[in-house]
This record gives C-alpha cells, sequence and structure tokens, in this order.
C-alpha cells in the first residue's frame, strides 16, 4: 500500500489547512465538548463546509458530494482534527443520508438531501429501546397501516440531540408475527408530529445530550418509508457500518495524544518533566504503537470501499479498537491532570486551563465501548463474519 502524497495531493492539504486557518475560531473549536452541543454554532460550521462545497466528503456526487479520492478524504480529516474543527454531527450527513440516497426514491431524494447538506434539518437516530439495545433486532416500537399512514407507537432510549431534532430515522416493527429481522421497517419522521414526547436522560457528565422519546399513535405517511417494508433491517445493517466505521476517530485521537505530549512536557514530576517518566512515557508509547495499528487497518478498509466494495465486518474491527484507544487516551489524560481533573465545571476551569474539559471528555467517553453495538456484540460479528464460528 503507497502511503506516499503526491504533489497534488500536498496541494489540496495546503489548500484545506489554508480553509481551516481562517474558519476555525475558537468558538467553532468548542461547538462540541464531550456530547455536549451548541447547535447554533455547531450549524454555523457546517453551513460554511457546504457553501465551500465540502460538507459531504462521502456523498456521491450526483447528490452534492465532493467528488474526492480516498487520499483526499483521509488529508481532510486529518486536517479538520490537526486544526480543531468539531466534526460534522453524524445523524443527518454520515447516517440517514447516505441511507435515502441509496435506498431511497427520487421524491424523497429531492425533498431531503438538499435540507440535510445546508443543515436546514437536523436529525436523531431512533434505533435503542429499554429491551434492544445492542440486541437491536428485538425491538417493540409498532408502526400499524391505516390506509396511506402508519401509526407509530413506542419508545426510542440514548437518542442522541433528539431535543434539538426536526426529524428522526426510526426502525420500527411492521410485522409483529415475522422473525425479528425481518419484520422491520425503516422510517422518516417529522419530531413536530402530534404524540411525540421527548424526555431528557441525566448523565454522568453533568451534560444533556441523551434521551428517550415516546410514540402514541403518531401517524406517520407511508411515504416517509425508505425501501421495502420488512426490509428495513437491511437498511439498517448498512447505516451501522458506516457508523461504526466513523466511530473509530483516529484522526482526533492522534490529536489528542498530540495535546498529552505537549502538556506532559512542562508539567513536572519529581524534578522533570513528566514525559521523562518511564512509566507514563511506556502507556504513552503503547497508546501510540496501538493507534498506528488502527490507522493502517483504517486504511486498508478505505481503500477496498475505493475499489467499489462496502463496509463490512471490519467496521467491527475499527470500532472496537478505536473506541478502547479513546478511552485509554482519556484515561492518561485524566493521569496527566491529576486531581484538578476531578473537576466538572461550566464556568472558570479550576487550575490549569487544559483540564477544564477532561471530566466531561473521560465520563462521556466510558460509553464510546458501547454506543453503534457494545463491543461485546462487535467481536461475536467478527467471530462468525471473519472466523466462521
Amino acid at each position: 500500500m503507497d502511503i506516499q502524497l503526491t504533489p497534488e495531493d500536498l496541494a489540496f492539504r495546503d489548500e484545506v489547512r489554508n480553509f481551516l486557518k481562517t474558519k476555525v475560531s475558537d468558538r467553532i473549536k468548542k461547538a462540541i465538548v464531550g456530547g455536549h452541543i451548541d447547535k447554533d454554532c455547531m450549524i454555523e460550521w457546517q453551513k460554511t463546509l457546504y457553501e465551500q462545497g465540502w460538507i459531504a466528503p462521502g456523498w456521491p456526487q450526483e447528490y452534492g458530494g465532493t467528488g474526492w479520492n480516498i487520499t483526499q478524504k483521509f488529508i481532510f480529516e486529518n486536517e479538520c482534527a490537526e486544526a480543531g474543527a468539531p466534526a460534522i454531527v453524524p445523524f443527518g450527513l454520515k447516517m440517514v443520508g447516505p441511507v435515502i440516497y441509496t435506498f431511497g426514491n427520487d421524491e424523497q431524494k429531492k425533498r431531503f438531501l438538499p435540507d440535510i447538506l445546508q443543515s436546514n434539518t437536523w436529525w436523531c437516530q431512533g434505533y435503542s429501546e429499554p429491551g434492544a439495545g445492542s440486541d437491536l433486532a428485538a425491538l417493540q416500537t409498532k408502526a400499524v397501516r391505516d390506509g396511506d399512514d402508519y401509526l407509530v407507537t413506542g419508545q426510542k432510549i440514548w437518542t442522541t440531540y433528539a431535543q434539538y431534532s426536526d426529524w428522526i430515522f426510526c426502525l420500527v416493527r411492521t410485522d409483529p408475527d415475522a422473525k425479528k429481522q425481518e419484520g422491520i421497517s425503516f422510517l422518516l419522521i417529522d419530531m413536530n408530529t402530534p404524540g411525540i414526547e421527548v424526555r431528557k436522560i441525566d448523565t454522568i457528565d453533568n451534560q444533556h445530550s441523551l434521551n428517550e422519546v415516546f410514540f402514541d399513535n403518531v401517524r406517520v405517511p407511508v411515504a416517509n418509508r425508505i425501501g421495502e417494508e420488512n426490509k428495513g433491517w437491511t437498511y439498517a445493517k448498512y447505516l451501522l457500518t458506516h457508523e461504526r466505521t466513523a466511530i473509530a476517530g483516529v484522526p482526533q485521537s492522534k490529536k489528542a495524544l498530540e495535546r498529552i505530549k505537549t502538556i506532559a512536557s512542562q508539567e513536572m514530576s519529581g524534578g522533570r518533566p513528566l514525559i521523562e517518566d518511564s512509566l507514563f512515557a511506556s502507556k504513552l508509547a503503547q497508546i501510540e504503537i496501538d493507534l498506528m495499528a488502527l490507522e493502517y487497518t483504517e486504511l486498508r478498509t478505505i481503500a477496498s470501499v475505493a475499489d467499489g466494495g462496502a463496509p463490512g465486518p471490519e467496521s467491527s474491527i475499527l470500532k472496537i479498537r478505536g473506541t478502547e484507544i479513546q478511552q485509554a487516551v482519556a484515561e492518561l489524560s485524566v493521569e496527566l491532570c491529576g486531581y484538578y481533573a476531578n473537576a466538572i465545571n461550566d464556568g472558570d476551569p479550576i487550575g490549569n486551563a487544559y483540564a477544564a474539559d477532561i471530566a466531561t471528555k473521560y465520563l462521556y467517553g466510558r460509553a464510546a465501548t458501547i454506543y453503534g453495538g457494545s463491543n461485546e456484540v462487535q467481536k461475536n460479528i467478527i467471530a462468525k463474519m471473519v472466523l466462521g464460528l
């Protein structure tokens, strides 16, 4: 695998760097901290990317994508992380958008894709339920056909940013007598429809990002169903492989390690910089080795997709190792900050400024090995699809 950048790649990298240097303000950098989001700030950033034509690197050009090759996408993601730019909110652009342009009809593409690209609509994901998280096929939210509509009744949970969302893409059971995976449909539901209630979930990081969503005979047009009735599991699996690949977060982990190195070179321990402490340096080196291995695995996956393939079981490998490394980085950050990492505060930092968001990121990151399909489930997928067990 050739990983050397061509002169054209280097010119593209410089273009991206110059753009980010002028557009990524300190305010934009703080659009997302842990699981907390400043919606107005995030929309401003995403609209800036849209105006530049860079909002959807993964989309086909015919639907508004950039037309970049796989190397350009890789460069863009890494440069964004290096500049401290927030990752785009994935639910519209990286999740439901690709499902719509892949499986939706022409009317649905025309209706939904432009607003997703322009961040005019905000989406959330209606997958998990109280009794159907990692075992997603056990979901019980039902949709009963009533003429040209479905009547949807049930509950979703752990719904990120539902309090901000205009629409929710939702898995519902349309055939209660079918096998678990065979009676599910994929619906797009307007969050302003009567019968929908959103309730806040308080989390350990003292932020509001998660919610419960209740549906009480919510009327949803059949025209809002993606693809065929009872074939929603196929579309859900397609979405989840892309979600798990994105969760790996390699550029963000690389940036976080750079930050740790910088701070550890300045902080003193026993009369010398902390980075010279053999135990700390050993932990740092192990994370760097693991992250390098993950990055090459990601590059192989990207290369496969570039050749016309789709993310398969390797997306589970990326999800497992990516989230484990994220948690290891967060733990090392806490160790670096010492007692100052104990504080969760929304105002002025206690102690060193770099410690202000450490606790929030660490606590929110404990869920990384659970959301997107728990890592235990991902290991089962690898055992079945890769090892043939």
